[in-house]
């Protein structure tokens, strides 16, 4: 089971009461539940190094904010970037089939079964990193996890010179139920998203109607010049959901044209 079910089972569990918008809220919880067990080992191996060792000067402020951290993700948290720079390190080197072949996810593996020592290692790695492409380890989430939309291209031409907008969520291997996955393109320091959500709808049926929200990342149309290229974008990156129109009575006012067969 990975990150993403428990964490799914955490906010669905013994639920009745959902509204559309309780529902929203809850696809877009933000709490990470890979490091739930990932980080109070990564504290523990910080703790348990000698006070001599030449990581522990280097490691304690960093070591501090992680201890603090309350595991959500937002677009302001340096924690949050901190964590999955160093998930992603330790992802480099733990071997995924000694995590399956132990019967474990890769974070409880992480977690578990390496050593305090790799741990620490891999932070100062991800410090190193976060630094070198960004000035400074105390980078803001929002500051790398950007969504890029420039051209109608399916293959997207991502750079860092070209605008981009901050996204909270996660990849969902973090435990993320609204899933963003991002990476690197081309020699860019920032990660952008190509997989994850997409669309995403909430549907309340009634006994006579039918009443829903929903987003699509970026907009409706595939035309950079057209107005709906990139209208959805920031609703997108924040979980704010546009109404869906299904009746007549719901279009008055948000009608730009109409066509009729034969006109």
């Amino acid at each position: 089971e990975n990150a993403r079910g428990i964490h799914a089972i955490r906010v669905l569990e013994n639920r009745k009461d959902f509204t559309i918008e309780g529902l929203r809220v809850a696809a877009y919880d933000s709490y990470l539940t890979a490091f739930t067990n990932m980080i109070p080992a990564l504290i523990r191996a910080y703790d348990q190094m000698p006070d001599s060792s030449r990581l522990k000067p280097e490691l304690t402020e960093q070591i501090e904010l992680l201890r603090g951290w309350d595991l959500r993700w937002s677009a302001t948290s340096i924690p949050t970037a901190l964590a999955i720079a160093w998930g992603d390190e330790m992802g480099r080197r733990v071997n995924a089939s000694d995590a399956r072949a132990a019967g474990l996810t890769t974070d409880q593996y992480i977690a578990q079964r390496t050593s305090g020592n790799l741990k620490l290692v891999a932070l100062a790695a991800a410090t190193y990193k976060l630094t070198a492409d960004f000035g400074s380890w105390k980078t803001p989430w929002g500051d790398i996890n950007r969504f890029q939309r420039l051209t109608g291209d399916i293959v997207q031409p991502f750079t860092d010179d070209g605008p981009s907008i901050p996204v909270a969520f996660t990849s969902a291997r973090w435990g993320s139920l609204a899933s963003f996955g991002a990476r690197t393109y081309r020699g860019s320091k920032k990660i952008y998203g190509t997989s994850g959500n997409s669309f995403v709808a909430v549907v309340e049926f009634g006994a006579d109607s039918v009443r829903a929200i929903a987003i699509t990342a970026g907009g409706q149309s595939g035309n950079p010049a057209s107005k709906h290229f990139n209208d959805q974008a920031q609703r997108y990156a924040t979980g704010n959901l546009r109404p869906v129109y299904f009746y007549r009575n719901q279009l008055v006012g948000h009608t730009e044209r109409q066509y009729n067969p034969g006109n």
